[in-house]
């Protein structure tokens, strides 16, 4: 059955992306992160189309999302670790597990567990090992020694403080490799990619940092069905709590669309479709959207696109990129082209 609302995905732009960063990171290779299903699009159809392109290395939260990507044959690392639960999942060695607190790597060393990643903090507190736990780290196979930016979104401090601390672990264990640079982190310069990057939100279209503005595409835009076209004469209102009243008749559009697929109430009155022709009326709900279609002859069972370059509708609705990405409903078809 054909759903009524679909994701527009952009292979070109998608893989095009990554090649982009991957120049940028120098001699450095470039993962990807696909955790969160692949940022909302679909974790394997993204992983497959990057592995296409030259990707090598992708990283997952947890052991579930590792098990889906499985039959692909990628080098998967698991950012979370590996719990008590994960361990027969991890040993069967589908993926790498990233350990980050004493306890797990005490639970993989009593485990007999192979190759490893390690996660140092260095400034955010959020996942990571101490630099002062690196010693008990002797006898495991690592094989990528990784940290995290806090703020490299940001012209602060903290980005260079980061940087110089984790420079310094370099030699302290037997790793093969260091990565430190997310999508902004590879904008930050080349001092920050090591041996290997790991972009996120930049494949998929988001420009966390101005010096990506005119590299990244967009990848992925939401269509949807209009159900119903209807005549709202002047002065009557639209939606929920009756926000919109209409100055002069308007043709008004419902679409096949709410804030239970990720279209966010924060684009009430505020976003639009068909390159800006249609604008949102009224309040999102659950599963409508109504636009003003006067300017156009869409008619019920058209599709129209949703206006949805990542940073203008972030600035439009209030929510982040990373939002607008992985809020993206399991009730979109997502169509690759």
């Amino acid at each position: 059955m054909t759903a009524p609302l679909r994701l527009r995905l952009d292979t070109e732009a998608l893989t095009g992306n990554w090649r982009a960063l991957a120049r940028m990171s120098g001699r450095a290779a470039c993962g990807a992160a696909v955790k969160a299903d692949g940022y909302g699009l679909g974790a394997p159809g993204v992983a497959t189309r990057l592995a296409e392109a030259g990707c090598r290395d992708v990283f997952v939260s947890n052991w579930a999302e590792a098990e889906a990507l499985a039959p692909l044959g990628l080098t998967v690392s698991v950012l979370h670790g590996v719990r008590d639960e994960d361990l027969p999942l991890a040993l069967s060695g589908i993926a790498r597990p990233v350990l980050s607190t004493p306890a797990q790597v005490a639970r993989w060393q009593a485990a007999g567990g192979g190759a490893c990643d390690v996660m140092v903090d260095t400034g955010m507190n959020r996942l990571g090992l101490s630099p002062d736990d690196l010693a008990a780290l002797a006898g495991l196979e690592i094989h990528t020694l990784m940290s995290h930016l806090a703020c490299a979104d940001e012209d602060v401090a903290m980005n260079a403080r980061q940087l110089a601390a984790f420079a310094a672990l370099a030699g302290r264990t037997s790793a093969r490799r260091m990565s430190l640079a997310n999508s902004a982190g590879i904008a930050l310069g080349a001092e920050y990619a090591f041996d290997l990057t790991r972009p996120g939100l930049a494949l998929y279209g988001g420009i966390p940092r101005g010096e990506l503005s005119d590299t990244i595409r967009q990848v992925v835009t939401p269509e949807a069905q209009i159900l119903q076209r209807r005549r709202v004469r002047a002065g009557e209102t639209v939606g929920y709590n009756a926000t919109w009243t209409a100055a002069v008749d308007t043709d008004v559009a419902i679409i096949n669309l709410g804030y239970a697929d990720g279209y966010f109430r924060g684009f009430s009155d505020k976003g639009s479709a068909g390159q800006g022709t249609c604008p949102v009326i009224g309040r999102v709900s659950m599963d409508l959207v109504a636009l003003d279609v006067t300017a156009t002859s869409l008619a019920e069972g058209d599709w129209v696109a949703l206006d949805y370059a990542l940073p203008a509708a972030a600035a439009l609705s209030g929510m982040s990129q990373y939002e607008l990405l992985t809020g993206l409903g399991g009730r979109f078809a997502r169509q690759w082209g």
